[in-house]
């Protein structure tokens, strides 16, 4: 259709990505412009696609979605593309940044693909008032819905809410800012570590250099900014939380963990929570 919507899937999820590409596609009034995994490969798409609307992950690596629409705002564009923004876990402050550079709307994962369509099409609609930036909390997946956005773990108590969101929460809760590079490589190696707690017991042979091939890295730069995560968390002096994650480490006066104890504290935590 030559009045169709183009729009540019932005987020390091595989699996999220090729769901909502799927759904999308058999729209007949929305087209897919293309599909980016980290924000600078975004933010090239955008400038070179020039799409209606980007669905932008909060979370990525390399530039995060904040840094994709600071680099957007400091760009001269004829017509600058709707910015919607995708997260797993909501937050007063990203969301106000978002509105401030730009941002039209902010969506909740796990989220509704009825609802996502809709969205694009009345943010797209220039006839149609839309509200500006205001949470979307995420609906619920029943047999008659379709919610996409987080890792499930069948049979587990935390279904409703997604393996993914659920590590997301705590190490926000632990302190660990999402900016910094540390912050994707211990939210994959949890999330492994859940699912499978051997790899913990390699991390130098396995999980690093798991996390190092997914993410265009070396294992050596992988270890450096994760332990830099656990510095940053630890000097922010969340006590209270950090005394409830690792127990009698704080209180004895051992100091912070090391990456593997770090990593193994909040994987057996998420894993006895999901039992």
């Amino acid at each position: 259709m030559s009045n169709s919507i183009s729009v540019l899937l932005a987020d390091d999820s595989k699996e999220f990505v090729e769901v909502i590409k799927s759904y999308l596609e058999k729209e007949d009034d929305i087209k897919i412009a293309g599909v980016a995994y980290d924000g600078n490969e975004a933010f090239e798409m955008i400038m070179e696609t020039r799409p209606d609307v980007v669905l932008l992950d909060m979370i990525m690596p390399r530039v995060d979605g904040l840094g994709v629409l600071e680099k957007l705002q400091n760009t001269e564009m004829e017509k600058r593309p709707i910015c919607m923004m995708l997260t797993g876990v909501g937050q007063e402050k990203a969301t106000q940044r978002a509105a401030a550079l730009g941002a039209e709307y902010y969506m909740l994962k796990p989220l509704e693909l009825t609802t996502l369509s809709d969205r694009i099409r009345q943010f797209s609609n220039a006839d149609m008032p839309a509200p500006k930036v205001r949470p979307l909390m995420p609906l619920r997946c029943d047999t008659q819905t379709k919610a996409v956005g987080a890792k499930r773990a069948p049979g587990t108590s935390l279904e409703s809410r997604g393996l993914e969101n659920v590590v997301t929460e705590v190490i926000h809760e632990a302190g660990i800012p999402a900016h910094i590079k540390g912050y994707q490589f211990i939210r994959s190696a949890i999330m492994m570590s859940v699912e499978n707690m051997e790899v913990i017991n390699s991390i130098t042979k396995q999980l690093y250099p798991e996390l190092a091939k997914m993410y265009h890295t070396t294992p050596s730069r992988v270890e450096r900014a994760i332990r830099h995560s656990i510095e940053v968390a630890w000097n922010r002096g969340r006590s209270e939380t950090m005394e409830e994650l690792f127990g009698y480490t704080i209180s004895s006066g051992k100091g912070k963990p090391t990456n593997s104890e770090f990593i193994a504290m909040i994987a057996d935590r998420i894993r006895l929570q999901m039992k």
